[in-house]
């Protein structure tokens, strides 16, 4: 019998270590006075995420970007970037830019000098300044525009100019403080693939503040949603909407309809504060069909009808108490306006959700325990 080589060994492998994140947040505070604008914030964001920061006004989302952007100095808690402690560094001491609302482009400078000026202060040498602003202007796609005064460019054209002036710098990080805010809705829609795709072509982090939903689903990788100096979640677009951690969560982020009390006992079956969304109900004027397997089902009355174009919305008292909100698409010329009706959704689509701490109704959504208006 011929020898056999003994067989090798199998290699052992050892799992890859986690990359080290962008950022990291931990045990995050500000106190302005006896105001706590950031109450213990613990965040990871790894390297090249569209990251947004969603909450409303006085949440505590700016007030973590500034601190992340050295403008502001935490009361408590450290702030890495990159694994670095920067937590007491000046601003310029940390591979970050920002993008703020206000562009505060130089008019009296071109595009192009206006993109070059972070670099002429650091000293860079003329040429290598240009040849970086033209390539930062192509990745926003001005590359045809270094001639020109900001007065001569459209609102988005600037705010892809201050955008070109943050990236010239090849940050690690890149801080936008509601950047879109000024702009027209239309134009801002716009902006925000614009925005997306940039970020996906440098492949840097994006830290993106904001107080619009749509803004935070449309771009996100990952949505933090801020409340109350906290954090109340934060998960990926379709989690935070499919799934609200809180019944602020739910109300804030899109619209949302909250049931409890002897509502939900009786058309869920059991006690607790349900989420359902308006667009996940269907709405039938047959009161005699019985609900389909899987399906949970209420009769109501409808209270108001609200054309909105491109859907019609109506709002239902139901029998066994509180109210809902249903969105439907318009289609057909159906309407039930002050009919009895029967709603019906799949049993997944009602999502229990925490207390209603700070709930933030949407229309048609009062909270739990708000009498009905009923005509």
């Amino acid at each position: 019998m011929p020898n056999q080589a003994p067989s090798a060994a199998p290699e052992e492998t050892t799992p890859a270590e986690p990359a080290r994140p962008a950022i990291r947040l931990s045990g995050l505070r500000k106190h302005f006075g006896d105001v706590h604008a950031v109450d213990g914030v613990d965040l990871d964001i790894p390297p090249g995420e569209f990251f947004s920061m969603l909450g409303p006004s006085g949440s505590g989302k700016t007030t973590v970007l500034r601190m992340i952007a050295g403008f502001e100095l935490p009361t408590e808690g450290t702030i890495e970037l990159d694994g670095r402690d920067v937590s007491r560094l000046a601003p310029f001491e940390r591979d970050v830019n920002t993008v703020f609302q206000d562009y505060a482009l130089f008019p009296h400078m071109s595009v192009q000098q206006n993109v070059e000026y972070g670099l002429r202060v650091k000293r860079v040498p003329k040429q290598q300044c240009r040849e970086r602003a033209l390539e930062a202007l192509k990745t926003v796609r001005l590359e045809d525009y270094g001639s020109r005064k900001p007065a001569q460019l459209s609102g988005g054209q600037r705010q892809r100019v201050a955008l070109a002036r943050a990236l010239v710098n090849r940050p690690k990080v890149l801080l936008l403080d509601e950047p879109l805010g000024a702009l027209d809705l239309k134009l801002r829609q716009a902006m925000q693939l614009e925005l997306k795709q940039i970020q996906r072509d440098v492949g840097i982090t994006f830290v993106f503040v904001t107080h619009d939903q749509d803004e935070a689903l449309t771009m996100s990788d990952r949505i933090a949603v801020f409340n109350d100096g906290k954090i109340e979640q934060v998960g990926t677009p379709e989690e935070v909407y499919e799934r609200p951690a809180s019944a602020f969560v739910a109300g804030f982020v899109g619209t949302s309809n909250l049931l409890g009390g002897r509502g939900a006992e009786s058309v869920i079956g059991r006690p607790g504060l349900f989420s359902i969304r308006p667009e996940k109900i269907r709405i039938d004027g047959e009161l005699s069909e019985p609900a389909a397997a899987g399906d949970t089902s209420a009769t109501g009355t409808v209270t108001d009808v609200v054309y909105v174009g491109a859907t019609v919305r109506y709002a239902v008292a139901l029998d066994a108490g509180g109210q809902l909100s249903v969105v439907r698409q318009n289609v057909d010329d159906a309407a039930f306006a002050d009919g009895r009706v029967r709603l019906s959704w799949r049993n997944e689509h009602s999502f229990q959700v925490s207390d209603v701490r700070g709930f933030a109704p949407g229309p048609g959504a009062p909270p739990p325990g708000t009498p009905e208006k009923r005509k």
